[in-house]
């Protein structure tokens, strides 16, 4: 059963008029090591107070790439929804929806009724924007205005893109930040619309673009989340980029191992204004989540988890979990949109290399069982540029594992999938998560002030591949144990005890 209303009974529970605020106890588990080398277990409640904001802003949602597959896919899909637009093709009449959305095709599981279970949508726990809402602008190194961008990328049925083309047509990039020493040479034809200047002139003239895009548009709240071009990755050198200090310097000094989403998020950072990374690139270098810690503006990313890597971060931790020793793990891809195009050159499909193949060592490190030190499987990811295949990615993956008394089982999956079309549902479930959790304020035991969560994003980690966190924080690539953190401290803040799937009144 889903059901849209919904409000907990708990005297833990305040609804304001403004603002709900809930008294949360957690219970966690203590680990300690004793001199003997014995590991000592102790249950742990610590008492939380949850205090989120109900007031939903009017948002503005300035995408960096937007004149791209993402970008043009993203804008048409809201654009439909918004309008209902509906359409014909060849399978029968099509009408517009959100599916593959976290927060506005998924649901949560909040207790039973009577032996049956009670849903209700996940975009329900708590206010949430609405992407009907977004008001949309951006940036992209082609001038190509959003409805000719949209034809170029080839993602949306032509009947759909007949009926977008008015409401599109108007809508202009801002000039964008070019670099070609850190994108493929092929994409220099596509750059008629760029930002002139020094890299510190860049830096300013994208801050000016945000206030000015802010003040135009009247929103309250401005997002800026990057879907350009993967980018190589940068050097990290003491003294050009390990500092925050370091990295002014090196902007003021030209130097050219800044790349241009670490302006944009540079930028981004002193406008207050949070930024997420959709790219595999180390935009974020040591220098700039130090200047995001100290201004407290969120950041997160990096690389959307859309196709075959959500599979290998499912299927890797079900065969770990199972006892079974993953040995080979072999992952080929071709496509032929932009994004392929661009990854055709070495230096940037080794950022994207690096992304896939990090997504399965958490998993690995949780089973010592199977996995001695320093031991990992074979681990080879393989991207191919097909022109003709155009946004239909196709993705085959082998797994081999080690079995019972040393056996063999292989499993061989192929995915082909709409590339954009997975993509821009996560665009929009970012930007909404990330303005949620800047709502969110708490406090534990002892502390006398609320704050925020810390301003590197961990909570976005369910649809990035490659998710940043603070230091000292271990890294979770398991997607039903990424879903689940999001969805519980959601839950926590309206008093909801996490979903542990015990169901003991059934079974006591």
């Amino acid at each position: 059963m889903l059901v849209e209303q919904f409000r907990v009974d708990s005297p833990n529970v305040v609804y304001g008029p403004e603002s709900i605020t809930s008294n949360y106890t957690y219970d966690h588990t203590e680990v300690e090591r004793t001199e003997e080398g014995q590991w000592t277990l102790k249950p742990k409640k610590t008492e939380y107070t949850f205090e989120t904001s109900t007031r939903v802003p009017k948002l503005g949602v300035m995408l960096v790439g937007w004149g791209g597959n993402n970008g043009t896919t993203v804008t048409g899909g809201i654009l439909a929804n918004k309008h209902g637009i509906t359409w014909m093709t060849k399978d029968g009449l099509r009408k517009p929806n959100y599916f593959g959305s976290l927060t506005h095709a998924a649901t949560v599981r909040v207790g039973n009724y009577k032996g049956e279970e009670i849903h209700v949508p996940f975009s329900s726990l708590l206010p949430m924007v609405h992407p009907n809402d977004f008001v949309l602008g951006g940036w992209d190194i082609s001038g190509m205005n959003l409805a000719d961008a949209m034809e170029r990328a080839q993602v949306l049925d032509f009947e759909l893109q007949k009926q977008l083309v008015p409401l599109m047509k108007d809508m202009v990039p801002l000039p964008g930040i070019y670099d070609p020493s850190f994108i493929a040479a092929n994409q220099a034809e596509r750059a008629d619309n760029i930002i002139k200047g020094s890299k510190r002139e860049q830096m300013e003239t994208v801050r000016q673009q945000i206030r000015q895009f802010k003040a135009d548009q009247g929103v309250d709240k401005v997002i800026v989340l990057w879907t350009a071009n993967t980018e190589r990755y940068s050097e990290v050198i003491e003294g050009l980029n390990d500092t925050a200090d370091n990295l002014f310097k090196s902007i003021d000094a030209n130097e050219a191992e800044v790349s241009p989403s670490t302006l944009y998020a540079t930028a981004c950072v002193l406008e207050g204004v949070p930024f997420i990374n959709g790219s595999p690139q180390n935009t974020f270098v040591p220098g700039l989540i130090d200047l995001a810690v100290e201004k407290d503006v969120l950041i997160g990313g990096d690389d959307f988890k859309s196709g075959q890597t959500k599979m290998k971060s499912v299927l890797v931790d079900f065969l770990v979990g199972a006892g079974i020793k993953p040995t080979s793990i072999v992952s080929y891809n071709h496509l032929g949109n932009n994004d392929g195009m661009n990854l055709s050159a070495p230096q940037t499909f080794r950022s994207k290399e690096i992304s896939k193949s990090n997504v399965v060592d958490d998993m690995v490190q949780s089973n010592s069982m199977l996995y001695g030190p320093g031991e990992h499987p074979d681990h080879v990811v393989v991207i191919k540029y097909v022109p003709y295949v155009a946004d239909s990615k196709r993705a085959m993956d082998e797994y081999t594992s080690e079995i019972f008394m040393g056996g063999r089982n292989t499993i061989v999956m192929h995915n082909t999938c709409e590339d954009s079309l997975l993509a821009a549902p996560i665009v929009m479930d970012l930007v909404i998560l990330a303005e949620l959790v800047t709502r969110i304020q708490l406090k534990k035991d002892g502390e006398a002030a609320l704050r925020g969560f810390h301003p590197v994003a961990v909570l976005l980690s369910y649809l990035t591949k490659a998710p940043l966190v603070p230091a000292g924080t271990p890294v979770v690539n398991a997607l039903a144990k990424q879903r689940a953190m999001l969805e519980n401290i959601f839950r926590a803040c309206v008093g909801l005890p996490p979903e542990n799937n015990m169901m003991l009144e059934f079974k006591a």
